[in-house]
């Protein structure tokens, strides 16, 4: 049987779960509250000098019937006496000694750091997280996103850092960057033995367009704040893999954003995460998801024949390619399933307006069925990807496997496009309907001559 246990960094968890540094780490009650129920391990809401929040502070993004698939958060650090947080952080390993606990930490001179470094560690705790990714309050401070986005005062902090730490040191990046990785080797120059990514992504989620008012509305007003939930998933795999790909990187990750299922969890740690932080899920769900979180994890891990986490780690990354080294070979078509296809012709619709004109209408009336003409379908999985009917539409391969050449290749090889009408272009040949043809299937009636 699959064992789900870790080892982070010299971070000892019962498995890989972890509670990401938010609200629901905000206090001892909680985090007990989580453990019993089986998280591995818990990020504490950061801590600092207190700080005076705001009402309202979340506001949502809602897309046809599903709730909070992104949330936005104006909150800042804890707002409760550092002295309580570390009597409460003590309480928690004494309860829970084989949890992982790591403090979250921001505060600005050398000092602050080094005192509260050693507070943390008095208290017990297992592990230190520089939160270097707030986007908003703390980052008007010099703190937050404005450390993560300054790689020479990152590096500068974690050194203050590690002069004291005897536990472990996590870096906290922020993904308000245009190149993740550069943060990321600052963190592993100052000495940090860890880094964790994404913080939240700077953001304003919506306005009040009757009182013209971003969200969320405080007296009248609003400000950026951080976005997260299953929304952001994309962009937080994405910079996990830039992190796990950087040549002689050696710090561990862990992955965070948008993790809502066992399966969001595999597809960080197959990107190089090994060990996962979760947030968002918890505030809308509580903290029994765990219990999915962790079955699930296992069956999987079961299925593949992973007896740890760490023979996990990474397995995506080489197949994952920069575009220039992708085969320019490979060819699929779409294909349609007649006996599940309900008629909707979104398919249709999508691929004529919005992609190839590769789909036809056989019939009359609403009676029409959509078909594929393969000559010009160009394998773009749209069709497959707005069609309600799961399997409805698949994209079947049509080249024989035998050739693999890459656009990096083609370059090499002196074999590209480098004039405007070039005819090594790949569209030549592709059928595209005259301009006009597009007036004749709409209502101008003057131009149908």
């Amino acid at each position: 049987m699959a064992d789900l246990s870790i080892n982070f960094a010299g971070i000892k968890s019962p498995n890989p779960f972890w509670l990401a540094s938010a609200p629901p780490t905000n206090s001892g009650y909680q985090v007990m509250k989580a453990f019993d129920a089986g998280w591995g391990g818990a990020v504490w809401k950061t801590l600092g000098v207190p700080v005076v929040n705001v009402s309202s502070r979340y506001a949502a993004v809602n897309y046809k019937g599903n709730r909070m698939i992104g949330l936005n958060n104006i909150e800042l650090i804890t707002d409760r006496p550092l002295a309580d947080n570390l009597r409460e952080i003590e309480e928690v390993k004494k309860r829970f000694p084989d949890h992982a606990v790591i403090a979250s930490l921001m505060v600005e001179t050398r000092e602050q750091w080094h005192q509260i470094v050693k507070d943390s560690e008095n208290a017990g705790a297992d592990g230190i997280e520089l939160n270097f990714g707030c986007p908003h309050g703390m980052c008007e401070r010099g703190m937050g996103s404005a450390v993560g986005q300054e790689p020479n005062v990152l590096k500068t902090i974690v050194g203050w850092v590690m002069e004291v730490a005897t536990i472990p040191v996590i870096v906290k990046l922020t993904p308000n960057i245009s190149d993740i990785t550069v943060p990321a080797l600052a963190a592993q120059e100052g000495g940090g033995n860890a880094i964790s990514l994404i913080n939240t992504i700077q953001s304003i989620i919506g306005v009040d367009i009757d009182n013209f008012v971003p969200y969320p509305i405080v007296d009248g007003k609003s400000t950026n704040g951080g976005y997260c939930g299953p929304a952001v998933k994309p962009i937080a795999l994405n910079m996990v893999k830039n992190c796990a790909q950087i040549p002689g990187y050696n710090l561990p990750i862990s992955g965070i954003g948008g993790i809502e299922t066992w399966k969001d969890a595999v597809e960080h740690i197959l990107l190089g995460a090994s060990s996962v932080q979760i947030c968002t899920a918890v505030m809308h769900y509580g903290f029994g998801i765990i219990r999915d979180l962790k079955s699930g994890l296992e069956q999987y891990m079961d299925q593949k024949g992973f007896q740890t986490i760490d023979d996990m780690v990474g397995k995506a990354l080489p197949n994952t390619k920069t575009w220039e080294n992708l085969n320019l070979k490979y060819k699929v078509v779409a294909s349609i399933d007649d006996d599940k296809c309900i008629g909707c012709q979104l398919c249709y619709t999508a691929c004529e307006d919005g992609a190839h004109q590769a789909i036809g209408l056989t019939g009359e009336g609403e009676n029409r069925i959509p078909h594929i003409i393969e000559e010009n379908c160009v394998g773009c999985n749209l069709c497959s990807l707005v069609c309600p009917v799961e399997e409805c539409i698949t994209m079947e391969r049509r080249d024989d496997g035998k050739e693999h050449v890459t656009w990096k290749e083609r370059t090499n090889a002196d074999d590209i496009p480098t004039t405007f009408n070039d005819k090594r272009a790949g569209g030549l040949g592709h059928w595209v309907p005259e301009p006009l043809e597009a007036l004749k299937k709409g209502h101008y009636d003057k131009f149908k001559d």
